[in-house]
């Protein structure tokens, strides 16, 4: 009876290892489960204003993400994982006075730095929201757009905090992702890990874009919520 035992275990360890080689040598990429945490880097803590490098603007082409996003005057804009608030201050002024931003984040430093600087640049429609790591925990049906910049890869359970942020979404509201190609751990995630992710959380692929930086590991992807 041991002995079987333990050709039983041999030949599921057997099994295992050779669905382990298939998918390194197809590519295929790892299913990780909604509760699970797949790799992730360490979330930035570090000196905030070197999210402000000139030049960035050109670089990011951020006006022509804002236009694909819809970000008009009137509408309402997430900004999670805002950092220094480099983007919610162009969003705010793009909304203008009839609209409203969130910059959301979980760092406290990042949220007293941007209701500081809001308040120097005269933005009376910037709004803080400290989050949870997997909630943004924003208003219900409060946001026309949200824009993860350069943060996707520091979330350690996505699918959970996309399903999350579906209850803020109005009819329509779009989700951009922008980020650069990477393992997870090195400050970069895939582009086909993402699409997949945001489809278990009941998202849909409308776009994807590559215009974000000139070495193209850089990309921009654009979601709806499902039906």
């Amino acid at each position: 009876m041991h002995k079987i035992r333990r050709a039983l275990i041999s030949l599921l360890g057997l099994a295992a290892a050779a669905a382990f080689v298939f998918s390194q040598g197809t590519g295929q990429v790892p299913i990780v489960s909604a509760g699970q945490q797949r790799k992730t880097s360490e979330p930035y803590t570090g000196d905030l204003t070197i999210f402000d490098s000139p030049g960035r603007d050109e670089r990011l082409q951020i006006n022509r993400v804002i236009d694909i996003l819809g970000i008009a005057p009137g509408k309402s804009v997430a900004d999670i994982g805002a950092g220094s608030g480099w983007f919610t201050v162009r969003a705010a002024r793009r909304v203008g006075e009839g609209g409203v931003v969130y910059a959301v984040d979980i760092n406290p430093e990042a949220i007293q730095y941007i209701e500081k600087r809001v308040k120097d640049e005269k933005l009376a429609n910037a709004k803080t929201i400290l989050s949870q790591p997997d909630d943004p925990q924003l208003p219900a049906d409060s946001v026309d757009a949200v824009l993860l910049l350069k943060t996707y890869h520091e979330v350690a359970r996505p699918v959970v905090l996309l399903r999350n942020l579906r209850a803020a979404l109005r009819p329509g509201a779009k989700v951009g992702i922008i980020d650069r190609n990477g393992n997870g751990e090195n400050h970069g995630v895939g582009s086909e890990v993402v699409i997949r992710e945001a489809q278990q959380a009941g998202y849909r692929l409308l776009d994807k874009y590559d215009f974000v930086k000139p070495d193209k590991m850089d990309y921009f992807l654009v979601f709806t919520a499902g039906p």
